[in-house]
């Protein structure tokens, strides 16, 4: 029997490796692509001790950093954002999504692109397909706040949400139907999700919304591990489940909303890695596992857009089917191990 001590030591081991892997994993994706780049060199650029503007310097601090540092935020942003529903729900298969914010966000570029929409810009710009991903998504988490507002089941919140999902998918199909090719093609490349062409602005848009954000889910730590316990538990507790409940959604709603907006729809993450670091932590204790999928989940999502990055250069693989394929294969290996380690 593993003792508490051992067990707290052993979960700050993994998140060091966590960390490190983080860094390793990001600066070898800074340094390969159609020129790669020794790390010494990165490093040198970065920290300032060699000029900026030679042959390296642009693609570093123009195009991959900005790239790698929002895979950093936007798996972490996910993963937290998955973590706080499965809890909430008390669904194992509750992910970001499911409450319909994806298909929000979809349905209002859908807008844009197939529409011809352009929330009064001159022409569909970057900035022009976040306003309308981040309207959308917003205005369904506002509907889901507002339902929160009045029902007292959480599986009835969960109906409702899906619901909103698939009326925007709905919308959404009837909007393809009558789109060109070119209007066609648009949309689908932004629904397979990428952080390619991340520009510094995006960046830290990013980082000002989702560390903030990120923080105010650890604080919530102590309220969400009573939530382990049920609802009754809760609110034994002095837990306000009406005012938990808005901030929950309206956190996790927030985090999948802005990452959405910018990358477009980055499904798995919020699904695989809870249970991943669940598993492997060996704790349900939210002040360990917060900590743990912020780190896991940048590590997925660096390697996944390595992965989306190099398997077929210079060809880029849709991101969302890189985390299909390298998440779900471990859940199950992860979820099939500890079966058979209860059984034994």
């Amino acid at each position: 029997m593993e003792t508490s001590q051992k067990r707290k030591s052993r979960q700050i081991i993994l998140l060091i490796i966590l960390f490190i892997s983080i860094i390793l994993v990001s600066l070898y994706s800074i340094s390969v692509g159609s020129i790669n780049i020794s790390i010494s060199d990165i490093l040198k650029i970065i920290s300032g001790q060699e000029v900026a503007n030679n042959t390296y310097g642009p693609i570093i601090l123009n195009i991959r950093l900005p790239r790698v540092l929002a895979t950093i935020m936007g798996g972490a942003c996910l993963a937290v954002s998955g973590l706080l529903l499965q809890i909430f729900f008390r669904n194992p298969i509750v992910e970001p999504y499911i409450l319909g914010i994806s298909s929000g966000a979809s349905l209002f570029v859908g807008l844009v692109l197939l529409g011809g929409y352009t929330f009064g810009f001159s022409t569909i710009t970057p900035m022009g397909l976040f306003v309308g991903s981040f309207a959308g998504a917003m205005a369904v988490m506002i509907a889901v706040v507002i339902a929160a507002k009045k029902v007292k089941s959480i599986t009835t919140l969960l109906i409702i949400g899906m619901m909103a999902g698939f009326i925007c998918n709905a919308i959404t199909g009837i909007l393809t139907a009558f789109a060109d090719k070119e209007q066609l093609h648009s949309f689908v490349m932004w629904s397979m999700g990428s952080f390619s062409g991340f520009s510094w602005t995006q960046v830290q848009f990013l980082y000002i919304v989702g560390v903030p954000i990120i923080i105010l889910a650890y604080v919530l730590s102590k309220p969400l591990n009573a939530m382990l316990f049920g609802e009754n538990y809760a609110i034994s507790m002095g837990l306000s489940m009406k005012t938990f409940r808005m901030v929950v959604i309206l956190i996790a709603s927030i985090l999948t909303a802005t990452i959405t907006a910018f990358a477009g729809p980055i499904s798995f993450v919020g699904l695989a890695v809870p249970h991943i670091v669940r598993i492997t932590f060996g704790t349900s204790d939210n002040r360990i596992l917060i900590p743990g999928v912020i780190l896991a989940g940048a590590l997925m999502t660096g390697v996944c857009d390595l992965c989306a990055r190099m398997l077929m250069a210079p060809i880029e693989l849709p991101l969302g089917v890189i985390t299909a394929l390298i998440g779900a294969p471990i859940v199950v290996y992860l979820l099939l191990r500890k079966t058979k380690g209860n059984e034994l």
